[in-house]
């Protein structure tokens, strides 16, 4: 066919759609309650965003409408397979998802604070960090008093859990 006889339109790129946080292949996706309702807002917010799309130009919306689509089509994903631990049902002892940890490195005695949650949930500037991050398996199941080798790099860290609280 020749190119004069094909719509500009027809020709444009698809959209790319921003994937969501990692969750390795065959790992459960444990949330916890505040997480599954922040996956929950996240639907209504993009429900809602896509029911205000302007109607003035149908490229631009139908080209948003795909975006929106697919961040739906991901979440609701995520949220169909979502299995809830609440905290408050942890060993409150011992070191489990949804805990907050409180580490002191045993070289420097610096001490090191975070939250254990699911991958949707992890935010660094928050001090949460994914139940699948490294230093998360490590302290995970211990007790206060423990000490989890934690490798950095090349560097071996020795990091004694010295609070939990959930």
């Amino acid at each position: 066919m020749s190119r004069g006889f094909v719509k500009e339109s027809d020709q444009e790129e698809l959209p790319i759609i921003p994937p969501r946080s990692p969750l390795p292949a065959g790992e459960t996706n444990y949330v916890t309650p505040t997480g599954l309702q922040a996956l929950r807002t996240e639907r209504e917010q993009l429900e809602t965003e896509k029911a205000a799309l302007p109607t003035d130009n149908e490229d631009e919306r139908r080209r948003a409408a795909t975006v929106i689509d697919g961040k739906l089509a991901l979440l609701d994903r995520r949220i169909s397979t979502a299995r809830v631990l609440d905290p408050r049902e942890q060993p409150q002892k011992e070191v489990r998802f949804g805990a907050h940890v409180t580490l002191k490195h045993v070289a420097t005695g610096k001490l090191q604070e975070f939250q254990i949650v699911g991958v949707d949930e992890a935010n660094v500037k928050e001090r949460k960090i994914s139940f699948t991050a490294p230093i998360a398996r490590a302290v995970t199941g211990l007790w206060v008093g423990e000490i989890a080798d934690f490798r950095l790099g090349g560097e071996l860290r020795q990091l004694e859990v010295v609070g939990i609280r959930y």
